[in-house]
């Protein structure tokens, strides 16, 4: 079969995992055997003038953030300015948790088509259609417009895990192995259970063994997941423990791996809920994984603030998990939130309180401001302040990086987010 087609996908480290698992799903898919896909870098991406020249028709596809918006809208500029005279030629493909929240918006940006959730049936349908001289608009899971009208070709159903790589092999790139996907607690600033719905889906055991194995001959490893609770993984309703399936993975992945290999836990992009912090999960960290330390989500100090939120948990869970965890020699970085819808001076003070005790037993604070984001039960919600008496109580905390993070770079961002989500302006 003739190829006439050409992928290109913006290649950036915040974006490198989602690329991965919609590369892989590509790979699973013999039409796609020898398809000439080139991953571009920040500079390469303005350098595509060879790859425009040999085929016929390119397909540009960029994933972001809600807080790239601004950069990405410089971005499709810049890329329609200087590859003007091959416009015939190239769609610019939008995917990823804005463009998911924000379909209208994105194509507004200057982009052709957006891919909306979960991308491992819709883009392979997409470029293929695309390759084929077909109408796209036939693909189930993206939006268009038309005539300035917004056209959605309607949800799919949710992806099964197993079907899928979490990374293109043939390709050899690597990275994050995701394990769940799904969240059933739909906390009201967080866009994960609105992108993948609810009811959560495991990655089996068997099948994460086969990404870690393939890893581990090419001497990767260093194993990362990715998962919205890593202490929910095996779960039926991602609420409910199931310690045994939690063990017997890092079982079998430690065997894998043996005394070299890594396995990363608990942290970074595998946060944990506090209520699921006790005994047995901290002692499967200590028993297999090489990370000595759990990153919590706690968001707030406040239960008032907690249950407007629709958290699920208590404060008393923040602080047991705290306690447990450090009693074992596990060290603690809670995330928390400021600026949350509804926060009074007095849910402020308790937060200060419930901060400064858990310094006391040993824990680091990650401080966020509230962003909106869409999507969202708070996407209309004002942007988020840390509240100068939060920052005036942590003063001493900050230069020995107990209390940490990027909040002042986030309420600028988080200003213009509110912003353009009340008005559509950037």
């Amino acid at each position: 079969m003739e190829r006439n087609t050409a992928l290109v996908v913006y290649y950036t480290k915040l974006h490198k995992n989602s690329f991965n698992a919609l590369i892989g799903a590509l790979e699973v898919d013999e039409y796609f055997n020898n398809f000439p896909i080139y991953f571009a870098n920040k500079k390469e991406i303005f350098n595509l003038e060879n790859i425009l020249k040999k085929y016929d028709k390119v397909v540009i596809a960029i994933s972001f953030f809600t807080t790239e918006l601004w950069k990405t809208y410089e971005l499709i500029n810049e890329l329609k300015a200087k590859y003007k005279n091959y416009r015939s030629k190239i769609i610019y493909l939008a995917g990823g948790p804005h463009p998911t929240g924000d379909p209208k918006g994105t194509l507004k940006l200057g982009f052709d088509v957006v891919c909306i959730g979960e991308g491992e049936e819709s883009f392979p349908e997409f470029i293929k259609v695309v390759n084929e001289n077909e109408d796209y608009r036939k693909v189930k899971g993206i939006a268009y417009l038309e005539e300035n009208n917004f056209i959605y070709t309607g949800k799919r159903k949710c992806v099964d895990l197993n079907k899928y790589p979490p990374f293109p092999i043939k390709h050899n790139k690597f990275g994050h192995i995701e394990i769940t996907r799904g969240c059933p607690y739909s906390c009201y600033f967080c866009q994960t259970p609105r992108i993948f719905g609810k009811n959560v889906r495991h990655r089996s055991i068997e099948n994460i063994c086969k990404y870690v194995e393939i890893m581990a001959e090419r001497n990767l490893k260093d194993i990362r997941f990715i998962t919205p609770n890593a202490f929910g993984y095996g779960s039926k309703d991602g609420k409910t423990l199931n310690i045994d399936k939690i063990e017997k993975l890092l079982e079998n992945i430690r065997e894998i791996l043996g005394k070299d290999g890594r396995i990363f836990f608990g942290t970074f992009p595998s946060e944990v809920r506090p209520e699921h912090v006790n005994d047995e999960t901290v002692d499967l960290i200590l028993k297999y994984a090489d990370n000595k330390n759990l990153v919590i989500g706690a968001q707030s100090g406040s239960q008032r603030i907690l249950d407007l939120c629709n958290r699920g948990h208590t404060v008393e869970d923040i602080y047991n998990a705290v306690n447990t965890a450090i009693k074992k020699g596990v060290s603690v970085s809670l995330d928390f939130i400021f600026g949350l819808p509804g926060e009074t001076e007095e849910d402020v003070e308790k937060t200060i309180k419930v901060m400064k005790d858990l310094i006391k037993m040993g824990a680091k604070i990650h401080a966020h401001a509230f962003m909106p984001l869409p999507q969202t039960p708070f996407a209309k919600a004002k942007p988020g302040v840390v509240n100068k008496k939060i920052i005036r109580a942590m003063r001493y905390e900050i230069p020995k990086g107990i209390f940490y993070g990027t909040w002042h770079n986030q309420q600028i961002l988080a200003e213009k987010i509110s912003k353009y989500l009340q008005t559509g302006e950037l």
